[in-house]
């Protein structure tokens, strides 16, 4: 093998069995075994029809939303159990005041993220300057959410908007030629993109780019790698961590907007236990709890991943709905074990080798 042959060689074996790119390899890894099984089993049942593909974004666009604000957040070293309530107060935000007030949806929606920023910042306050545990300070911002949306309305309350009827039936068709026809035609079934998704996408790379592109970004991963290291370097690491807490209540919010298109209701008592789903996919997707590591890409695998085991689940008819919950926290507990495997193992252990020294 040539020289040129053995560094490329080489690039590969580091890239794969490096701690950091091994989680989401793994994430996307396993997505791919588990679609293959399905396609085997389901195919003549519509299993790999793309309206199937797309439709796991469809369904998990809300999800997928929140999980970008969330993985960084759990970059820090840090996590927010509020995010799930935030969504269902711009739910409650955006029915009530559009079905009952007869306010423009649009003042509702930037009214519920301008909140939705408020409650992240100040929970990133009681984080960053009073040192409160971020498990202690977002469960305050969850049960604060929760409670003004039972005081609004106990009641679903269903949206009835002009408005909100277009930007929920807005989609793109996926398109085929037809030479019959000499023209394009819709995919049999139909498959489509729809706001949500466009929204999901969006959000994903608008995350990509902040960690990747940004000195933002350098710090979100140098504070969560090691905060009192990243302060005697002189990083900000206090406003780092307020903006990350500040964003990722936007992205609560945006979560709401979309899974308010999605269902057009609010309700009080929506998206309980939301808040694991989000924190579930990012793990899923390789970051790592304990702060430092993360990638966009993992996480929106780890979205696909979770909305997959549902689908199968449908496919088969036989099974229970439970069976997507169980098999979910198997998965969790999987990723956790194979992050303490991976950072504290052979693999960590052979990158922390001495090089011998010429005298």
């Amino acid at each position: 093998m040539s020289s040129v042959g053995k560094k490329k060689s080489n690039r590969f074996v580091n890239f794969i069995t490096n701690p950091k790119y091994l989680m989401v390899l793994a994430t996307i890894g396993i997505f791919l075994v588990i679609y293959a099984f399905g396609a085997a089993m389901y195919g003549d049942k519509g299993f790999t029809k793309l309206r199937t593909f797309m439709l796991l974004f469809v369904d998990n666009a809300y999800i997928g939303i929140s999980a970008v604000g969330m993985t960084m957040v759990l970059i820090t070293g840090g996590i927010d159990l509020s995010v799930a309530a935030v969504a269902s107060l711009t739910g409650m935000f955006i029915a009530y005041g559009t079905t009952v007030l007869n306010i423009d949806p649009i003042v509702c929606m930037v009214f519920s993220i301008i909140v939705g920023i408020g409650l992240g910042l100040g929970m990133g306050a009681l984080v960053t300057y009073l040192k409160i545990p971020p498990f202690v300070a977002t469960l305050t911002g969850m049960f604060l959410a929760r409670g003004v949306c039972s005081l609004i309305s106990r009641d679903s309350i269903s949206i009835n908007n002009e408005l909100i009827d277009k930007l929920a039936g807005w989609k793109v068709n996926f398109m085929t030629w037809s030479a019959e026809k000499a023209q394009w035609v819709k995919i049999k079934p139909v498959a489509y993109v729809n706001l949500n998704v466009v929204l999901f996408i969006v959000m994903i790379l608008v995350g990509a780019y902040i960690l990747q592109k940004t000195r933002l970004g350098r710090n979100i991963y140098a504070v969560g790698g090691n905060e009192q290291s990243a302060r005697l370097m002189g990083l900000p690491v206090n406003k780092t961590k307020m903006f990350v807490y500040g964003f990722n209540g936007f992205c609560s919010a945006l979560a709401g907007i979309a899974y308010a298109l999605y269902v057009k209701s609010g309700w009080n008592l929506a998206l309980q236990g939301g808040e694991l789903d989000v924190i579930s996919s990012a793990v899923i997707g390789g970051v790592l709890l304990s702060g430092g590591v993360g990638y966009m890409v993992g996480t929106s695998f780890g979205v696909l991943l979770k909305a997959i085991i549902p689908s199968l689940i449908t496919f088969n008819g036989t099974l229970s709905s439970w069976w997507g919950k169980i098999i979910t926290g198997l998965l969790v507990l999987i990723f956790v074990v194979l992050q303490q495997v991976v950072m504290n193992g052979q693999f960590f252990k052979k990158k922390a080798k001495a090089v011998p020294q010429k005298e």
